[in-house]
């Protein structure tokens, strides 16, 4: 098969209604609202109710990225959605496919936590430039509120729900000009969501685990000291593969996780404030939604614009950590 280029033709976002501010926290934990903003940039954040889902939130901002994109649902491909927290365990995509209408599209779930996006970037340039595939859907999308623990004051400051989404197509010109990704699973204590099982005896013999997953637990020090060192190392190794220097690019978009994380990066690549894109401060930490949803807000304010060139780099549980140099358009 002839290989082929990919774009990314449209985008979408979607986040819940309800809002909480850093003032409401303070009366869930001893904490405040300066404390919080000026370690992590965080104001408030967006929480799903019990009446909202993954596929809600997932669908509306899918929507938006195929109507931007030119295309109907009928003719994507391939969904892959990049989550953490589905509706159901055995995962959320197809319910999503269904959702659509998108007929044709083989749809599968996709888990890296907050790099998660970025590996379903590269995931999905892969199918199209081998043209198994020419349109897929790409969704990030986590509701975290369902896994925090709300009397933890470390973690539950940071998190907040939301999703969203872009679309790739096949063409001629290739958009994605370079990416790198890695994992190193023997730092996954510094960042995880772990099961925990209680021993049942079945039969005289024969015992199974059976529990639940206990909230996230994070150790904010060495995932801060692990962003702010691998982080610009990765994006450079992109920046290498795509053959272009920091200076060529115009927007940085990262992971929205902490602005002191932002920030360092930014000043280690000597990439200049202007040019950072932060919306941290309206959702706090959507893991995989986090690129996708600050993506979109900035296409849709007019901040970026086509040809733009784009580095962007997620970075997280596992752990893992990943960059991705892209053009935005067609």
């Amino acid at each position: 098969m002839q290989n082929l280029g990919i774009a990314i033709t449209g985008s979408g976002s979607a986040t819940p209604a309800t809002s909480l501010h850093n003032q409401r926290l303070t009366e869930l934990v001893e904490t405040s609202d300066e404390w919080i903003t000026t370690r992590t940039g965080i104001r408030q954040r967006r929480l799903a109710q019990p009446t909202e889902s993954l596929k809600s939130l997932a669908s509306e901002a899918s929507r938006q990225a195929i109507a931007a994109s030119g295309i109907k649902a009928e003719e994507i491909d391939l969904i892959l959605l990049a989550t953490s927290t589905p509706d159901d365990l055995f995962g959320s995509a197809c319910q999503i496919q269904a959702e659509l209408g998108a007929i044709r599209a083989v749809a599968f779930d996709l888990t890296a936590a907050c790099s998660g996006f970025i590996f379903g970037l590269v995931t999905a340039a892969q199918y199209i430039r081998t043209g198994v595939y020419q349109n897929v859907l790409l969704i990030g999308a986590d509701i975290l509120s369902r896994w925090v623990d709300w009397q933890d004051r470390r973690t539950c400051v940071l998190f907040g729900d939301g999703a969203g989404a872009v679309v790739l197509q096949a063409s001629k010109c290739d958009r994605l000009l370079g990416f790198a990704l890695k994992s190193d699973g023997t730092q996954n204590g510094c960042l995880n969501l772990p099961y925990q099982a209680t021993p049942r005896e079945l039969l005289p013999g024969v015992k199974v685990a059976q529990g639940t997953y206990q909230p996230i637990d994070m150790n904010g020090k060495e995932v801060y000291r692990f962003a702010a060192q691998k982080v610009p190392e990765i994006i450079d190794k992109a920046l290498f593969q795509a053959n272009l220097s920091v200076d060529q690019i115009d927007w940085l978009v990262l992971h929205q996780a902490n602005q002191r994380i932002l920030d360092t990066v930014a000043q280690r690549l000597n990439i200049p404030e202007h040019k950072v894109i932060s919306n941290l401060a309206h959702y706090g930490n959507t893991s995989a939604a986090s690129i996708p949803l600050a993506l979109d807000e900035a296409v849709r304010q007019g901040k970026i614009k086509p040809n733009d060139i784009i580095a962007t780099s997620g970075f997280g549980a596992g752990l893992t950590w990943g960059a991705a140099i892209f053009q935005w358009g067609r």
